[in-house]
């Protein structure tokens, strides 16, 4: 299988993170406000709730990862798992949007709990075979770029959508509108499930691949571990995506109250996410001129000083220059979205080159379980802060406190989490040449194993 792909394969593959991005980015935006401001409960329970729910990704994604690595059938090691598991996602995404007919906090929040480890476990199902695709459609260093801009331009599509249409399906979040949210919720699980059939249906695995020892859970653990380039990746991944998991959860938090902007919401998310779309081919361009992690450098630095800059519009700030902030934005949030995730998959070739195996499935889950544990931790603690600093829910001026919570969450601490992510990026230690002299090392090993087998 050639390692340049053809553009009917990069659209089919990318079109499968439409279905995460969409319901991802529903729960990031808008779980934690339907919660305190439709179900009625307290910032406090909301986050024990997303905590408990949440904690069950210690064991199920490197479990479903490894399951993964593992599988032999006809179809390959990954697409089976998006072909049976489409049908689970999409219902177990609608049951978080239900208000049951419950007045107790508690029992709200083991509802909640409960809905939410369902639909986790429902999700890891079929996206960790998804991300452990991308270094097997390809391992050119370029290619994987080219193949995450495709799956990053569907993917903050999604986005978008996911941060205007469910508002006007919606409203606005009160308890009187809780009907609305379940059909949302419906909908957008429907509509998450089905790009992953055309995945299934478009991509084709490699039989070579198919054709390697099964690995053992701690013999891929162990690689893991000692690989280095996969460790840094790690890091940056995980830094960066923390800090978008906060922003998703509070900003529409700052709209609402810091700038008073409710009723344009949609115009600013729209902003943000066309111009991220826009400037994808730029970051692509930007990789194969320099290399993934200086690419990676420049674009978080730039976004992260503007989310400071951003932070301190308020009420009177005039809506020219709060659009003319969110463009400026825009381009760090399309640079965090495909440069992180093509950095990951060259790992995979280090790896192989040291064991002889390759532990896709492993290392993906990995990577998305450590960025959950933070995010299981650091949601919580962002919901905690607005507790303690004394958001009140459907008040429409919050004390002064309070706004500063919601500033300090939207702006100092992701800014300090993407300037960790530059720091490991600088470190990074594989770069475009050494990449390069790796797989040529592969190809020969592989030239050698079939003359020895005939």
């Amino acid at each position: 299988m050639s390692d340049r792909l053809s553009r009917r394969t990069k659209l089919l593959y990318g079109a499968g993170d439409t279905g995460f991005s969409l319901t991802g980015t529903i729960i990031g935006a808008y779980f934690a406000i339907f919660l305190t401001d439709v179900v009625g409960i307290s910032p406090g329970v909301a986050a024990a709730a997303i905590f408990v729910g949440r904690s069950w990704d210690y064991v199920n994604d490197p479990l479903i990862g490894h399951i993964s690595d593992r599988t032999r059938t006809r179809w390959g090691r990954r697409r089976p798992f998006l072909l049976f598991g489409a049908l689970p996602y999409a219902l177990a995404f609608a049951i978080l949007w239900w208000r049951p007919p419950l007045e107790s906090d508690l029992a709200l929040a083991i509802y909640y709990a409960v809905a939410y480890l369902v639909y986790d476990a429902s999700a890891t199902f079929v996206y960790m075979p998804y991300f452990a695709l991308t270094p097997e459609l390809t391992s050119d260093y370029d290619e994987r770029t080219a193949l995450t801009s495709y799956r990053m331009f569907f993917s903050i599509f999604a986005s978008l959508l996911a941060f205007t249409v469910p508002l006007a399906i919606i409203g606005t979040f009160a308890p009187e509108n809780a009907s609305r949210v379940l059909v949302m919720g419906l909908a957008f699980g429907i509509a998450s499930a089905l790009p992953l059939l055309l995945t299934f249906l478009g991509t084709r695995e490699r039989q070579v691949y198919m054709a390697q020892e099964q690995p053992r859970l701690l013999q891929s653990l162990r690689a893991a571990m000692k690989n280095r380039p996969f460790v840094f990746g790690m890091a940056i991944f995980l830094l960066t995506w923390v800090a978008i998991d906060l922003l998703q959860a509070t900003l529409l938090y700052f709209v609402k109250y810091c700038v008073q902007r409710e009723a344009q919401s949609d115009l600013i998310m729209g902003v943000i996410f066309v111009t991220a779309i826009l400037v994808l081919p730029f970051w692509e361009w930007t990789s194969r001129r320099w290399n993934k992690r200086w690419a990676y450098v420049a674009g978080i630095a730039f976004w992260a000083v503007v989310q400071l800059v951003m932070v301190t519009l308020n009420a009177s700030t005039d809506i020219t220059l709060l659009l003319f902030l969110c463009v400026l934005a825009g381009i760090g949030v399309s640079a965090a979205h495909v440069l992180p995730w093509s950095i990951i998959p060259d790992a995979i070739e280090w790896d192989e080159l040291r064991t002889g195996e390759r532990h896709e499935g492993m290392f993906y889950s990995l990577i998305t379980l450590m960025q959950k544990v933070a995010s299981s931790v650091a949601i919580p603690l962002a919901l905690l802060l607005l507790d303690v600093t004394g958001y009140t829910p459907n008040t429409a001026r919050q004390p002064a406190s309070a706004l500063l919570g919601i500033r300090i969450l939207a702006g100092p601490i992701p800014a300090a989490l993407l300037c960790a992510g530059i720091l490991f990026a600088i470190l990074y230690p594989l770069s475009r040449e050494r990449y390069a002299a790796v797989c040529e090392e592969l190809e020969s090993r592989r030239t050698m194993q079939k003359k020895e087998a005939t």
